[in-house]
């Protein structure tokens, strides 16, 4: 188990006095940096993403009152930041009226929009981090727990699916986004 904090910290170990702050900031000095990524691939705008990260802090600070070590602290702290992340979006797209997309729709968008993905390697992030954000919530969060190296048991206990259904998931992405890279880095 890579979740490492429960074992290492005695006041993490269930039973053991711990407080809200205490969860709170070991988290946070733990997650801190993938919840700035996960931040990132659902804002691209600064100003919104930095509203979001608060956003995400405050409900895990908030989640910790009720925690229970119910799972691990990896676990509780990926699926309070991606559902808090996936509340944000969706009020930000209902004001803004945009539509999201579902993993076969993908396919139709990726051969009509022209980007230039093969510039370089951050207009190629771009590109990715702009696709993972159109993408439906649950496939999103599929996606950037892939990303963040977790593997399919985990991504379906984070987001409450079977990992057969990740694995299908992220194989179907993967084969999309690949053949959009291709198609754009050609000649």
């Amino acid at each position: 188990m890579n979740d490492y904090l429960c074992m290492e910290q005695d006041w993490f170990r269930p039973g053991a006095k711990s407080t809200q702050d205490d969860l709170y900031q070991e988290a946070a000095k733990a997650y801190g940096a993938a919840l700035d990524r996960l931040a990132r691939a659902y804002e691209a705008d600064a100003d919104k993403r930095k509203d979001l990260l608060q956003e995400i802090h405050f409900a895990l600070w908030r989640s910790f009152a009720g925690y229970g070590f119910r799972c691990s602290l990896r676990t509780w702290v990926y699926r309070v930041a991606h559902n808090t992340a996936t509340s944000y979006v969706m009020r930000q797209r209902r004001r803004r009226s945009e539509t999201l997309i579902s993993l076969q729709e993908i396919e139709m968008i990726a051969d009509s929009e022209e980007v230039d993905l093969a510039a370089d390697r951050h207009k190629t992030l771009e590109g990715l981090l702009d696709l993972i954000q159109r993408l439906k919530p649950l496939d999103r969060q599929v996606m950037l727990s892939y990303l963040e190296g977790e593997d399919a048991g985990s991504i379906g206990e984070i987001v409450g699916i079977s990992p057969a259904n990740v694995a299908t998931r992220i194989h179907r992405l993967k084969s999309i986004l690949i053949n959009r890279f291709r198609r754009r880095m050609k000649p």
